[in-house]
């Protein structure tokens, strides 16, 4: 079976916007699952997506007590055979994959988010480490950003960055 998977972080909502945009609903409801590597900062945005879809997801920093009773600081799922990891935080951007193979040692993907800064590496044992970025929060990036892939046989595939500009809702 083939995995549609929507890879969310740092939506920081309603403090950043007051919803997620229309297009990220969009991909909310073709996938098979949501994966959201944390700072929700309010439940309401979990209790959203779980209405519309599975959702893998972990606390992060700017998560209260509610959420992080709801969701662990690590998350681990076998997805069509891929071994995924959802964290937040991965530390500063160099020796990154490096600390990474160290502390998930079993992932072939992990997912995080705390910088809003998208990024696709892999680090030299294999560990593929995914930052989709932020859909309502760009900071100090180009663009508002999430990504979509599908997962399939062991397999990551069409392994796509979304860019989103104009207004925030």
């Amino acid at each position: 079976m083939t995995t549609r998977l929507l890879l969310l972080a740092d939506t920081h909502l309603p403090k950043r916007a007051r919803r997620l945009p229309d297009v990220v609903w969009a991909a909310v409801d073709a996938a098979n699952l949501v994966i959201h590597a944390g700072d929700w900062v309010e439940p309401a945005l979990l209790d959203e997506l779980e209405a519309r879809a599975p959702v893998l997801g972990v606390w992060g920093n700017n998560d209260g007590a509610e959420l992080r009773a709801r969701l662990p600081e690590v998350a681990r799922r076998t997805i069509d055979g891929v071994r995924v990891e959802v964290v937040h935080e991965t530390g500063a951007a160099q020796g990154r994959e490096r600390r990474a193979e160290a502390a998930h040692p079993e992932a072939q993907l992990l997912v995080f988010g705390h910088s809003h800064i998208p990024w696709d590496t892999t680090a030299p044992g294999g560990l593929r480490l995914l930052n989709p970025g932020s859909p309502t929060d760009r900071r100090r990036q180009p663009h508002r950003t999430y990504m979509t892939a599908t997962a399939d046989a062991g397999e990551l595939h069409d392994l796509v960055l979304h860019r989103m500009e104009g207004p925030v809702g």
